[in-house]
């Protein structure tokens, strides 16, 4: 073989190395929600996601700069299983956003999540004191509106008081960051 022939050899061989271990790390860097089947205080979503709740929180670019942050309240009911959370947010400039969520008991013993600015559904999945849902959201971007696919990962740290982590992708590349604590309103700190 030419040394031209091995070099060329030599670049595919470590893109294909280096794309083996981009595809080990992600796989290995996914959590299942069943993971947190054990720890306590259990989340219960008719229970915390009832009445009022505020919330607080923090949006990242993909850099990990801190673009915007905001301040939310939340109220949430249910009728016969079915959850209705609406959602108003107040972001630092002053920019009000506005969400309703509607969540449905689903066949497999968790809840389906549609919400006006959200593209089809979520699905909820929770175990112990964890609740994960994927979904994809419009969100307004330079004048018009992207959609966004979106990893919500909540952890109940202690009765009345969930913590928020969120990761934003766009044809699977990260591009946003989002931190909440969310607090039901008779527990505040």
């Amino acid at each position: 073989m030419s040394h031209l022939g091995r070099s060329v050899m030599g670049k595919v061989l470590l893109l294909l190395s280096l794309l083996l271990s981009l595809l080990l790390v992600t796989a290995c860097s996914t959590s299942d929600v069943s993971l947190y089947a054990k720890n306590t205080p259990k989340f219960e979503l008719q229970s915390f996601f009832s009445g009022s709740l505020t919330a607080h929180g923090i949006l990242k670019n993909r850099s990990g700069e801190v673009i915007r942050y905001f301040n939310a309240t939340l109220e949430g009911s249910w009728d016969d299983g079915v959850g209705t959370l609406a959602e108003v947010f107040v972001f630092d400039d002053g920019e009000v956003q506005k969400r309703t969520w509607t969540m449905t008991p689903n066949e497999q013993g968790n809840y389906t999540a549609t919400a006006n600015d959200v593209i089809g559904s979520g699905e909820v999945k929770i175990a112990g004191n964890a609740l994960f849902m994927n979904y994809v959201l419009q969100v307004p971007y330079d004048g018009d509106l992207i959609e966004v696919n979106v990893d919500d990962r909540m952890y109940m740290v202690k009765e009345g008081v969930v913590i928020n982590e969120s990761v934003m992708r766009k044809f699977g590349v990260e591009v946003g960051y989002l931190s909440i604590v969310i607090e039901q309103a008779d527990r505040q700190l």
